[in-house]
């Protein structure tokens, strides 16, 4: 479904769930909702943990190559957190405004840039964490491994699965 042409989309929601465009916003805002529920504990988490590293004894031992991938990676966690937490600011603002389309739509964008933000803090939380126990040999492979796995889970499976043409019952 194209966010910003979702016309297919509410044709048949109205043909088979028999909903409203109104209902199907308000079906897809909570459903974006419980989304970014699951993951804005943990980026924030993972944001604090990182914010916390330099103030560490052992953080001084990193190379110059190592604190580049830190502060790419802190960057990449703090982006994470303030896009997948800025649905919550643009709902207050829009609240009883009647922009519900544009507020799914905006917030769709910033869920999924959230979440490849959020990958690639994964990945070089790997890295560092590899680097600073195995050496830059292990820190490699993992972050490879880990940039691969978040490749494959949240993006290629879902693009695969969205071409896939499963019917429901009804259409």
């Amino acid at each position: 479904m194209d966010v910003d042409h979702p016309e297919d989309d509410q044709r048949w929601d109205q043909r088979v769930r028999h909903e409203t465009e109104a209902e199907r916003l308000d079906r897809n805002w909570n459903s974006l909702l419980q989304e970014l529920r699951v993951v804005q504990t943990g980026v924030q988490l993972l944001t604090g943990f990182l914010l916390t590293l330099p103030f560490q004894e052992r953080f001084n031992m990193l190379s110059d190559e190592m604190r580049v991938v830190y502060l790419a990676t802190v960057g990449c966690s703090i982006a994470a957190t303030v896009l997948l937490i800025a649905p919550v600011g643009m709902h207050r603002l829009l609240f009883r405004r009647h922009r519900l389309v544009v507020l799914v739509s905006a917030a769709h964008r910033c869920a999924y840039v959230g979440l490849l933000l959020l990958g690639l803090a994964l990945t070089g939380v790997a890295i560092i964490i590899f680097e600073a126990v195995a050496g830059t040999a292990a820190a490699l492979i993992a972050g490879g491994c880990v940039l691969a796995l978040f490749a494959v889970a949240w993006v290629v499976l879902p693009f695969a699965l969205r071409t896939r043409n499963l019917q429901l019952p009804g259409e």
